[in-house]
């Protein structure tokens, strides 16, 4: 891309917080084409809090309370050693966060790894129509039936006009600072979602579009029997890959599973704009 990004308007209020949650063990050669097998990637489960004047939203859930039991639930195959940190629910609580202000969680998909947190989150879930029947349709993930029992689902459509070569958008506050994106590849209701900070800074908050950031860096796709198992259109996935890998000198991507995609993004350690 050589153009302008588009205009955003971002308030100068607005901030964005990484909210770790733990992290899991996935040797490389499962995560990337030609990825060592001796290569053990720590994969990271971080949520992030988009503070803003129009009502604060969380871009997925992290691991939850419950995220040992999720795990049990989930295929043998899938199951990998992890490491927890405080939930997502229980950072919040620690700067005295006011829940109040938070419109919901904004899921980039539905896997469990997005969505554990969800079991001590009582707000509202925000995703596509598409997203929500995928998970309905879900044999081998249950954990987001479980977590979402008693919370509101909040459905939006992705029908606003292009964006950053992405044929439809939907702009949250109207302002520019949050613009969702259909990404439906890796599931078939997948997002991601664009940030604008007003200090100038952008980010492409991207799922599992790729699970590391090799996949944009050095262009390589999840291993071919990954792809398979994963990825609900790898035709898809690779369309969307090419114009993140368009976008990387102009914004920074954050895959959802590389802590290196994190570096800059400030901990909830201190209390925030909208604490009590």
């Amino acid at each position: 891309m050589t153009g302008t990004l588009p205009v955003a308007s971002p308030p100068a209020e607005m901030m964005i917080f990484q909210l770790p949650t733990g992290t899991y063990l996935t040797r490389a050669a499962f995560a990337v084409t030609g990825g060592a097998f001796a290569d053990q990637r720590s994969f990271a489960s971080t949520a992030i809090l988009v503070q803003h004047p129009k009502g604060d939203l969380l871009i997925d859930a992290g691991f939850g309370a419950g995220a040992d039991a999720h795990i049990e639930s989930l295929p043998s195959y899938r199951r990998s050693p992890h490491d927890r940190a405080e939930t997502a629910s229980a950072q919040l609580d620690a700067v005295g966060y006011d829940r109040q202000r938070l419109l919901g969680v904004l899921l980039t998909h539905s896997h469990w790894d997005h969505v554990s947190g969800l079991d001590s989150l009582d707000v509202p879930i925000w995703m596509t129509a598409e997203e929500r029947r995928y998970a309905a349709d879900s044999t081998s993930d249950s954990v987001f039936d479980s977590v979402s029992r008693n919370h509101e689902i909040r459905e939006f459509t992705i029908d606003g006009p292009a964006y950053l070569g992405f044929p439809r958008s939907l702009d949250i506050h109207g302002d520019g600072s949050v613009v969702v994106v259909s990404a439906a590849g890796h599931t078939t209701g997948s997002i991601i979602v664009f940030i604008a900070l007003p200090d100038g800074r952008r980010y492409a908050f991207i799922g599992d579009l790729t699970w590391q950031l090799d996949g944009i860096t050095g262009r390589l796709e999840k291993p071919l029997l990954m792809r398979k198992l994963a990825d609900s259109d790898t035709k898809q996935v690779r369309r969307d890959m090419e114009r993140i890998i368009a976008l990387q000198d102009r914004l920074q991507v954050v895959p959802a599973h590389d802590a290196r995609g994190y570096v800059g993004i400030p901990l909830l350690v201190t209390s925030p704009v909208g604490s009590r």
